[in-house]
This record gives C-alpha cells, sequence and structure tokens, in this order.
C-alpha cells in the first residue's frame, strides 16, 4: 500500500481561515486518493505566496515523506509554485510526489506545465502593471493608490468570476473538458467576458483558476 502526505496552499490568512480554495484542493486529493486503497498519512496546510521559496510547512511534509518513504500529493502543480527552478529543486530531493491535475506527467513534463505556469504568472504582473502605468497617465497618484487599485481590480475580477461559477460548473457537469470546449459553451449562451468580449480558452483558464476549479 503506497504512503501519501497531502500538501495544501493558500496563498492569504483569510483564504486559510475561510477554508476558500482549501475544500477544493482537499477533495480533489481525497478523489484520487480513494481511487485505490492508499495510505494517507497527514494533511499539510501552509498559508504562503506562490512567488515565495521559502516554505516552512513544504519542508516539514518533505521530511515526513522521506521518513516514511511516502510521496508528497498535491491537487495543482501551481499549488507548489510558478516556479521552474522551485520545481527542479524539489526534484532533486528525492521526494516523489505527484499532482492530481498532472498525475501522469513525468519530469520533463513537470517542467513544461511548472513553466507555463511561471510565464501566467509574470504575464498577471505584466498586465498588472499596465493598469498601474495607464492609471497614472490618466493623473492617478500612484503609491498607496496603485496597491488599493491593485486590490480593487483583483477583488472585481474576483467578484465577476463568481458570477459565472454556476455556468461553467454546469459546463462541466456536462462533460466539457476541455477550457476552449469551456468557452464555447459560454460563448453559445451569449454569456460576456468580463471586459465584455467572447471568451476565449485563455480567458476560461484565468476565471477557472480564480474559483479553483479544475477538470476531473
Amino acid at each position: 500500500m503506497q504512503k501519501f502526505v497531502s500538501y495544501l496552499r493558500v496563498s492569504t490568512n483569510r483564504q486559510g481561515q475561510s477554508g476558500l480554495g482549501l475544500e477544493a484542493q482537499r477533495d480533489a486529493v481525497r478523489n484520487y486518493l480513494a481511487r485505490q486503497r492508499h495510505q494517507h498519512i497527514r494533511e499539510m496546510v501552509e498559508i504562503e505566496s506562490g512567488s515565495k521559496s521559502s516554505r516552512p510547512v513544504l519542508a516539514e511534509a518533505l521530511a515526513l515523506c522521506r521518513k516514511e518513504k511516502a510521496t508528497l500529493i498535491i491537487a495543482k502543480l501551481d499549488r507548489l509554485a510558478r516556479n521552474v527552478a522551485f520545481i527542479s529543486s524539489l526534484m532533486e530531493t528525492g521526494v516523489d510526489f505527484v499532482a492530481v491535475d498532472a498525475p501522469y506527467a513525468n519530469k520533463l513534463m513537470l517542467h513544461i506545465l511548472s513553466a507555463f505556469a511561471e510565464h501566467e504568472r509574470e504575464q498577471i504582473s505584466i498586465r498588472t502593471k499596465a493598469a498601474l502605468a495607464a492609471a497614472k497617465a490618466r493623473g492617478v497618484e500612484l503609491g498607496k493608490n496603485g496597491k488599493i487599485l491593485a486590490r480593487q481590480n483583483c477583488l472585481a475580477a474576483q467578484k465577476f468570476a463568481e458570477t459565472i461559477r454556476s455556468d461553467i460548473e454546469t459546463g462541466l457537469e456536462e462533460g466539457i473538458v476541455t477550457f476552449s470546449g469551456l468557452a464555447d459553451h459560454l460563448n453559445a449562451q451569449d454569456i460576456p467576458s468580463r471586459d465584455g468580449y467572447q471568451w476565449s480558452a485563455t480567458m476560461v483558464s484565468r476565471v477557472m483558476k480564480r474559483l479553483d476549479l479544475g477538470f476531473d
């Protein structure tokens, strides 16, 4: 019987206290382990930004894996980090790990997936900086206001995502298993994106990340 230590991560204390994001990760891990007779030794939860490499709870989880000869399991690859170097260093620890959203991925595929995740993080940063630059050009005084603007933009995006949660979940229940398929599903119902445009696979992917939704 294979042993597993699960590692869950959220980015903020608010998410940790509310359980937002944690339950979806926990359910994904539970469903994966239920398919076979696996031994779940312990669940480890960390509240830390994905851009930071210092993860005391992750270090503890890896130490437990080495001690018990267990495999580290996560719900989504980006719960570890959107950073190729971090994934590479993790592989060098010698601890086996599996991501539920990419269970059959070999080391090469994990590098590629983490590269895509890192690219997405960089694109988010670029879009945020562009929004701040546009605000500055309009005469908005930045500094503290810049942080407020970025926070408001993030909250607005999250609020919009919640308004279409049921539409996306309906598509998933109907058996749609691709971002492009869900984009077609939303467009067919004349549901506009946040900017009023038609949906693309990339736009659906971003919204699903905000909602912590994934394909089974």
